[in-house]
């Protein structure tokens, strides 16, 4: 418990909900927003570069894009983010919050944009340039995790500290949907103006050029959302713990969260001088101490990211080829590219709104009322028991679509009121100011290493055992019904790592991490 609590932090702690409060959540979730976005948007224009680009004359079936392509397409951004997340975290601790924000901002709409402008003579010169934009789009999205929610965590009171870092991320579910909505209104448009046949019926006509332009309008249309909101993100103050605890400037912090809370704060530098020079706080992130104090709590932030993205992501990048083998979506051959492109939009869009986007906001509902362990253990065991029920009588679902559709909705919906947000947002409340940063952006690069296997290894995994009935360039997988099941498996093993996540609910940030201000017993150096 921190007796030395400093006026200014309890004052934020202890405030009541204001416009400041939903201010942060848009401006930092318009971040969030443009992430899921860009991330996922992918996944529906898959099929079309496919198409347009690795299409041979008088082949049975469209073109797919090559195994090699179509994993650096789908995985080259996560790799991207898997790194700005170390490295944006550590210079959001090292620099300051808000320094480093505007520029994941800048970065994340520069290159939004030019995936738009991938250029090249050939298939090969297009994909790699698209690759090369879309491994710098995830850089910056990375640095948008760490920093969105330790702003958040920081700015908000303790009472429902959790609801506000789990809107931020809701805004992931908004930018999913989005993009379904985008493309679907880009793949009407242009299937009107640009009427073609199916490739059954033609096969050289039923790509037209002009399908060159979906692709690009929808992949471009995500920097939007993230510009709107940079001048606010820019005149955002820095957040008062790492003005106070880090960088220690009393009179700075109590004068910004001062304006932000309309109260007049003392500055107390006397008490920030006997904060600093409390040996017992000081320990660095590869030290016994943190290990000690910390350790098991890395562990299970870490872990649980790991094993929820694996699932989490292969679920969401193979959901067209699910919906296909059920019959959704229909056969390739019966539709043109842009058709193919709205079919799969739409699938994905009644998805999102059916369950994803809904189990974002039933955690900010519930967060703080059931705590961050009760709704992460609950959404693990759902996901676990959903994956069984569709993988083990799959068969079955091959005449039951609607049965299935709705089985597949549920491990959507216990994802995202589940460990897709609590993953997120206890990472931002366990950990020491001066490591809060690094920390949730080691845990969120863990879990990014779980979604490249997820979006490379079930590429793979997925494909058919049948070597007539693989896609082209892709040699036999384990198929999906095996696939499905080793997801069951990895969520029931998620729910096992979570017994090492504590519980922050109703905590200050300094309760919760253990920080231990002017304790008298705490004045001897630990280990360091």
């Amino acid at each position: 418990m921190a007796r030395d609590q400093l006026q200014v932090l309890n004052a934020l702690d202890v405030a009541k909900t204001q416009l400041y409060h939903f201010t942060t959540i848009v401006i930092a979730g318009m971040g969030f927003f443009t992430d899921a976005y860009d991330l996922f948007s992918i996944s529906l224009v898959a099929k079309l570069l496919g198409r347009l680009y690795y299409t041979k004359p008088g082949a049975p079936k469209p073109g797919v894009l090559p195994p090699s392509v179509s994993s650096s397409v789908t995985g080259v951004a996560l790799v991207g983010t898997l790194i700005g997340q170390l490295f944006f975290g550590w210079l959001g601790d090292k620099m300051g919050r808000k320094k480093v924000y505007g520029l994941t901002l800048i970065i994340m709409i520069i290159c939004a944009v030019a995936t738009g402008f991938s250029f090249g003579h050939t298939p090969k010169g297009v994909m790699a340039s698209l690759c090369f934009f879309r491994f710098w789009l995830g850089f910056g999205i990375g640095g948008d995790y760490p920093l969105s929610a330790t702003i958040m965590a920081e700015y908000a009171n303790k009472k429902t500290r959790g609801a506000f870092i789990a809107a931020v991320f809701a805004m992931q579910g908004m930018g999913i949907l989005f993009s379904g909505i985008i493309s679907l209104i880009v793949s009407t448009a242009f299937d009107r103006k640009f009427p073609a046949p199916t490739y059954e019926e033609n096969p050289a006509l039923s790509t037209p050029p002009e399908a060159d332009y979906v692709w690009r309008i929808v992949l471009m249309f995500g920097a939007l959302p993230a510009a709107l909101t940079f001048y606010w993100r820019m005149k955002m103050p820095e957040t008062a713990r790492y003005t106070a605890l880090i960088a220690k400037n009393a009179k700075q912090a109590a004068l910004d969260m001062g304006k932000v809370l309309n109260v007049e704060m003392e500055a107390e530098e006397e008490k920030v001088e006997k904060i600093s020079r409390d040996k017992s706080n000081n320990f660095g992130l590869f030290s016994r101490e943190f290990v000690r104090r910390h350790g098991l709590h890395l562990f299970g932030t870490t872990s649980t990211w790991f094993l929820l993205d694996i699932a989490f992501y292969s679920q969401n990048l193979f959901q067209k080829d699910v919906l296909s083998a059920i019959g959704w979506i229909p056969a390739a051959k019966t539709m043109n590219g842009i058709n193919e492109v709205f079919k799969i939009s739409k699938a994905q869009t009644l998805i999102a709104l059916c369950s994803t986007v809904p189990g974002y906001w039933f955690t900010v509902a519930f967060i703080d009322i059931m705590g961050r362990f009760a709704i992460q253990l609950m959404g693990f065991f759902f996901m676990t028991v959903f994956m069984f029920a569709i993988a083990i009588p799959y068969d079955h679902w091959k005449t039951n679509h609607l049965g299935f559709v709705i089985m597949y909705a549920l491990t959507f919906f216990f994802a995202n009121f589940g460990p897709n947000a609590t993953t997120f947002v206890v990472p931002a409340e366990i950990f020491p100011a001066r490591l809060r940063s690094t920390c949730h952006g080691i845990s969120a690069a863990t879990g990014k290493a779980g979604a490249i296997i997820g979006a490379y290894g079930f590429l793979y995994a997925a494909q058919s055992q049948d070597k007539t009935k693989t896609d082209a360039g892709y040699p036999p997988g384990i198929g999906i019904k095996n696939a499905l099941i080793i997801l069951g498996c990895i969520n029931a093993l998620g729910m096992i790592c979570t017994f090492a996540v504590p519980e922050s609910n109703g905590k200050s940030l300094e309760e919760a991490s253990q920080e231990t201000f002017g304790d008298d017993d705490n004045d001897e150096v630990q280990g360091a």
